[in-house]
């Protein structure tokens, strides 16, 4: 693109329901850091058959301007039409950056939308910055999160990243609230090519480590799948999430969709509780946004220690339940080990 501005761009992706995806809302938090930076305002971009909802979510957390584009073609997502309009606005406006979250729409829509436009794009990015010639600098996982990647895009516009889920913290909500601009596509949209039938949730879109306020993980320490289920009796009686490290996953006692981790999920709990994890680089990457670690190990020398906030040395085994006693008796709910609570 030629001269573009200095605006960088969040695409905030919707549900059926209107309501906006979480994952858009935290690159809300970046990407004002980053539009402050670069001398430009921040833009949410929302595509959806009626943006009310997801408008109404976006303008308390900081974004300059909300642009959206409405209609029946945008009730589900297309690629095709989700496409050709995202390039439409951007061809139009040219901003410097563009965000979005490396979701499953987000990896479909992205390097189709940096092949029309012929610049480049990050995956899957853990980190943003800009670097000292005011590029951003992406970073994100290599050679099976063995290595940290930093990844620049000197020559092409809009630079592109998408970004995991989780990674970062909801922006603040502020007094400030941006304009809305209603934007329309002036072309005939492409034809649908695939219709959606029926809607079947997977397994892994069971598992909201992203959106859980508490975690409760387990590494090789908890020692089989059988051991899981300690760990999830444990869960069930505090309104938790299970988690794993990849070591858990790689052994085949737990699905990949319970994964955290640079070859996982990055997480952002109130509260992530680690059992049997050592504290690999590559797990700690992903609960650097955890606000609470506590950490449950045999080995009183486990990297995980550094950096919790609460350690305990001992057997999971023996240490979850006489916690969850323990809760059971504080809030007053011995009778029921299925009781959640919320923490």
């Amino acid at each position: 693109m030629d001269n573009p501005s200095r605006d960088l761009w969040v695409f905030v992706e919707t549900n059926q329901d209107g309501t906006a995806r979480k994952v858009g809302l935290e690159l809300l938090n970046p990407g004002r850091r980053l539009a402050d930076q670069q001398g430009g305002k921040l833009v949410a971009v929302v595509l959806a058959e009626d943006t009310t909802l997801a408008v109404k979510a976006v303008l308390p957390l900081g974004a300059d301007t909300v642009m959206t584009i409405t209609g029946a073609p945008y009730r589900q997502f297309n690629t095709e039409v989700y496409t050709a309009a995202l390039c439409y606005l951007l061809q139009k406006y040219q901003p410097q950056t563009f965000l979005l979250g490396a979701t499953s729409n987000g990896r479909e829509l992205a390097p189709r939308i940096s092949s029309r436009l012929q610049t480049g794009l990050t995956a899957d990015c853990t980190q943003l910055h800009l670097d000292e010639s005011g590029l951003v600098a992406w970073t994100r996982p290599a050679f099976g999160g063995n290595i940290m990647a930093e990844i620049l895009c000197p020559k092409h516009r809009p630079q592109m990243g998408t970004v995991r889920p989780g990674v970062f913290k909801l922006p603040a909500v502020t007094a400030k609230r941006g304009e809305v601009i209603a934007e329309s596509f002036p072309f005939d949209l492409p034809l649908n090519k695939l219709q959606v039938v029926q809607v079947i949730n997977e397994v892994s879109s069971l598992v909201d480590l992203e959106g859980a306020e508490i975690i409760v993980a387990g590494g090789r320490g908890v020692g089989s799948a059988q051991g899981f289920q300690v760990l999830r009796t444990f869960a069930e009686t505090i309104g938790a999430e299970i988690g794993a490290s990849r070591g858990a996953v790689d052994a085949g006692w737990i699905p990949h969709a319970h994964q955290v981790g640079q070859t996982g999920k990055s997480v952002s709990p109130r509260l992530y509780i680690a059992c049997g994890i050592s504290g690999a680089a590559q797990h700690l990457a992903g609960i650097g946004s955890a606000e609470i670690v506590l950490a449950i190990n045999q080995d009183p020398n486990a990297m995980i220690f550094k950096i919790a906030d609460y350690g305990i040395v001992g057997d999971l085994f023996e240490v979850l339940p006489l916690l969850a006693q323990e809760l059971r008796s504080r809030l007053g709910s011995a009778s029921s080990e299925t009781t959640q609570y919320h923490v």
